[in-house]
C-alpha cells in the first residue's frame, strides 16, 4: 500500500553523499535519487555502478574530471554518465548536486552540458503550458540524446503559478521525482499528489521547499508557488523499461482540461 505522506522527502544538508531515493526503500520501481554536498576544496568519486546517472551541480563551482570528461563547471550545469563509470568531483565553492540515476542497459555517453538559458526554444529549451501555468524548461537529458531510461531537467514556474497544469500522470510508463531548489525558508510551495481522476480533493498536499524533493510513481502531481514565489525544481523522469523513455506519454485529468 503506497503511504503518499511518505512521497516528500527533506534531504541532507551535511557534508555527504546520500542515497535519498531507490526501489529498495521507496514507492518506486525504477527511479534512484542522490544528493551530494561538498565544501569547498574537497572531493567526491562519484561511481555509477550498474546505474546510468544524471548529475545537476545545483550550488557552487566544481571540477570533474573522468576518462572522457575533464571541465570545470558552475551552477546549473550538468552531466551524464552510462554504467561501470567514474567521475572525480572537485568542489571549487561549496557545491551540492541533484543526481538522478536508473539501470542502465547499455545505451548512453558521457556528456557534460552547459546550462544556458538563452539557447533559442527546441529540444533543450522549452516553454510549457499558458497563462499562470506557463513555466520554463532546460533539460540536462533530453529524450533526442541517447540513454537507457533517464530524461531529466530543470523547472522555472512563473512567481505564484502553476506547474504540471493541468494535472497529469505517467505511471504505466514513467516514475518522476521533483527536486526544489532556490527556494529558501521564506519562499514555498505546494506538491499536490492523487490518485484518481477528478479525486484532486482527495490529493496529499506536502509544503516544498529548497532541499525538498517529492516522489510521483503513481496518479497526478500539480504544483503551485505561493506569492512572490516561484516554483524551482529538478526533475528526474525513469522509464520502467527502455521503450518507454519517451516525453510525450503524460496523460491529462480530463477534468481539468476543459
Amino acid at each position: 500500500m503506497m503511504n503518499l505522506k511518505d512521497w516528500k522527502i527533506t534531504t541532507p544538508q551535511e557534508e555527504g553523499f546520500f542515497e535519498i531515493v531507490s526501489p529498495t526503500s521507496n514507492d518506486c520501481q525504477a527511479l534512484y535519487f542522490y544528493r551530494l554536498n561538498l565544501a569547498k576544496g574537497n572531493t567526491y568519486n562519484l561511481d555509477s555502478g550498474a546505474l546510468e546517472m544524471n548529475a545537476a551541480l545545483i550550488k557552487g563551482k566544481a571540477k570533474i574530471k573522468s576518462d572522457l570528461l575533464d571541465d570545470s563547471i558552475e551552477k546549473l550545469d550538468s552531466f551524464y554518465i552510462p554504467g561501470q563509470t567514474k567521475v572525480k568531483i572537485s568542489a571549487e565553492d561549496d557545491s551540492i548536486f541533484y543526481i538522478g540515476g536508473a539501470i542502465c542497459e547499455g545505451k548512453g555517453e558521457q556528456f557534460l552540458r552547459k546550462f544556458n538559458l538563452e539557447l533559442p526554444l527546441g529540444e533543450i529549451h522549452q516553454i510549457h503550458g499558458s497563462g499562470v501555468a506557463e513555466r520554463e524548461v532546460f533539460f540536462t537529458l533530453n529524450p533526442e540524446i541517447s540513454a537507457s531510461r533517464l530524461i531529466c531537467g530543470y523547472t522555472w514556474g512563473k512567481i505564484g503559478g502553476w506547474t504540471s497544469w493541468p494535472p497529469h500522470q505517467h505511471e504505466e510508463h514513467l516514475e518522476e521525482i521533483y527536486c526544489y531548489f532556490d527556494m529558501p525558508q521564506s519562499n514555498y510551495g505546494f506538491h499536490i499528489s492523487y490518485l484518481e481522476t477528478g479525486k484532486i480533493s482527495d490529493s496529499e498536499v506536502h509544503v516544498v521547499k529548497e532541499g525538498d524533493v517529492v516522489l510521483a510513481p503513481k496518479g497526478y502531481h500539480p504544483t503551485v508557488a505561493t506569492p512572490k514565489t516561484q516554483n524551482i525544481y529538478f526533475w528526474i523522469l525513469a522509464a520502467l523499461d527502455s521503450n518507454s523513455r519517451r516525453y510525450d506519454l503524460a496523460i491529462p485529468d480530463p477534468n481539468f482540461t476543459k
